[in-house]
Parts: C-alpha cells; structure tokens; sequence
C-alpha cells in the first residue's frame, strides 16, 4: 500500500485530515497512514463530551481534546501513542468488517517479534492486554478504518483524562487500567525504539518498501487546514449545546452501550438523539429524519431501522436491542 505522511501532532488538524480524506481522497487502491497526536483526548462521533472528559485536568494539562467522525470510545492520544489509518474503497458498509482491517496491523507486529493477538470487538492484545483499539466510517464508497498502538503511553494522564474522579480514586483506577491494557515497548525487542517501530510497520505495510508516499497538492493541504479550523478545533464541533429531551433511556449490551433521548407531543416523535460508545460504521443521523413524526412506540422504531439494517449505524448492537429503549425496559 502506498501512504501519505501527515502534517504533525496537532490533534485538530489530524482528526480533520482523518475526515477529509475519508471523504475527498477518493484513491482507487488502499492507502494507509501511520501518525501521532501531541496529548489529547478523542471522543466518539456519539459520546457526550462533557461525560467523558475531566476539563479541569485537560485545561490544566493543555490536553486537546476533539471529536472524531467515527463511533466508538473516548481514547487518550500522547506522543507515546501510534495512530494508523486506513482508507479502502469498498462497494457498500454491509461488506465491511474489523477484523479484516486489524489483521494487517496484527501481521505487522508479528513481523517484527511481537506475540499479539486479535480479540473482542475491535482489540489487539499482547500478553493478555489491550494494545489496540480500532473504530470504522464508511462514507460514498470508501471506509476509513483507524485505530490506536499503544507503545509507551502514559497511563495516569490517560486515567485522569478521561475519569472525573476524586483523587484517592485516581491510583486505584490507575492501577485497574494497567491490569487490561498494556504499552508494546515492553513487548517489543530489546533497543527498539517508537521510531524505529513506526519505520518497521511502515516498512511492512508498504510492500517491503516498494509502495511509496503519495503526497498531496497544496490545495488538498489548505481545505485539510480550512477543515481544521472551521469545525475540528470548534467548541461546537468538540462539545456543542445539546437540547433537553422528555424521554431518556440506557442500556449496555454485547456491541456496546446506547443512550437514546427523544421529544414526544401527542404521541410522536418530534426529535430523538442516539449517543454511546457502539461502533457505528455509518452516521446514523443519515436515517434521523425517518423517526420524525413516527408514533412512539416500539413497532414504530423497529421498522425504520430494518427498513436501514444494511447500514450498520449501530455496529453490534441489534435493531431489536435499540427497539426495546422505547418501552422503557433499558437499564436506565
């Protein structure tokens, strides 16, 4: 695969690369990209910031924090971190799926002596620990596939980053974290360095070298900054005002948890909001307007989604398990 070189570890600027790529790099084969981001905090496409975030320890810290255009967690990025991505062309969502996309990150860490392995949703684990976690957008044909290796994060930022807890519970916390996930250089052969890590992956996901950079024009690297500037480095964008619903529900399942929000007047549904870690591979707001005016009832919500079940918007989580938030039978 040939790749393309970011443009530095400023978070705004990659998550807004990330996206502009998805949707206007349009290659005709894979393309990969193997980058990092100075400290900051990336949140799903669906999560509630300001429930995922400690601000007082981000400001203090100077911790970007930035939403991205996927689904999945709220994940902590410091320059001990390796972010990749993937752009693939591909017919439709209903072909894709994560392990294909995680298999050549699981080969190239064999390649170089690191026993890992595939698990879970989307994970990759060394010696039982998470390394890696992986979230998908599908848009116009093409799948942005991304993910995160980690080598040498630091652990108690990331902790404090993303609990807003006390401090007598921050080592305990700490501490539980490091039971289930795991930094590669302690994996890795002895005098490996980050750098020489990222040469090796990019060494193996180029064809040994053969497949070479594709550099953008200067037009493409102005939008990718207009980007930047106009949405990922908002507050409207990161955090925005989200309206007061009358109706809430809650519930975690298999392919993650959902929280769904709806306005009701005289039985219908004037406006509904879907937030949670699932791994959505498309928008589901693509479909928001097929639930406006539809009665409020579990009948109702079940046939708009199976009339869209090919669109994966809610990534595991079944249209019968979203169908039930709306008799009020969720863990709320």
């Amino acid at each position: 695969m040939r790749y393309i070189n970011y443009l530095g570890t400023d978070a705004y600027q990659n998550i807004a690369m990330d996206s502009w790529l998805l949707y206007n790099l349009k290659p005709d084969e894979p393309i990969f990209t193997l980058w990092q981001n100075k400290k900051a905090v990336i949140v799903g496409q669906n999560q509630n910031t300001f429930g995922e975030v400690n601000q007082e320890y981000v400001d203090k810290e100077d911790i970007q924090v930035v939403r991205r255009m996927s689904g999945g967690g709220a994940v902590y990025h410091d320059l001990g971190n390796i972010c990749f991505t993937f752009f693939v062309p591909v017919e439709s969502s209903s072909q894709v799926n994560f392990k294909q996309f995680v298999e050549p990150m699981y080969n190239a860490l064999q390649s170089i002596g690191i026993d890992a392995k595939i698990t879970g949703r989307n994970d990759l684990e060394v010696d039982g620990k998470k390394v890696s976690g992986n979230a998908q957008r599908y848009a116009g044909g093409y799948l942005m596939h991304h993910g995160t290796l980690m080598w040498d994060t630091d652990v108690d930022a990331m902790v404090r980053s993303l609990n807003v807890a006390d401090e007598k519970f921050i080592s305990k916390a700490a501490k539980s974290v490091r039971a289930r996930v795991g930094n590669i250089k302690n994996y890795a052969p002895e005098n490996q360095t980050l750098e020489g890590f990222m040469d090796a992956l990019r060494y193996y996901l180029s064809n040994q070298g053969k497949d070479g950079e594709l550099i953008l024009t200067d037009d493409q690297i102005a939008d990718i900054k207009r980007w930047r500037n106009e949405r990922f480095s908002t507050w409207e964008w990161n955090y925005g005002k989200s309206p007061d619903f009358d109706f809430v529900n809650h519930a975690k399942y298999a392919g993650g948890s959902v929280d769904v929000k709806a306005n009701v007047k005289e039985g219908k549904i004037q406006d509904i909001d879907f937030t949670g870690d699932f791994l959505g591979v498309r928008d589901w707001r693509e479909m928001k307007d097929e639930f406006i005016g539809q009665t409020f009832s579990q009948d109702a919500i079940l046939k708009v989604l199976d009339a869209n079940k090919d669109g994966q918007y809610f990534g595991g989580i079944t249209n019968n398990e979203l169908a039930v938030l709306f008799t009020g039978d969720g863990d709320k």
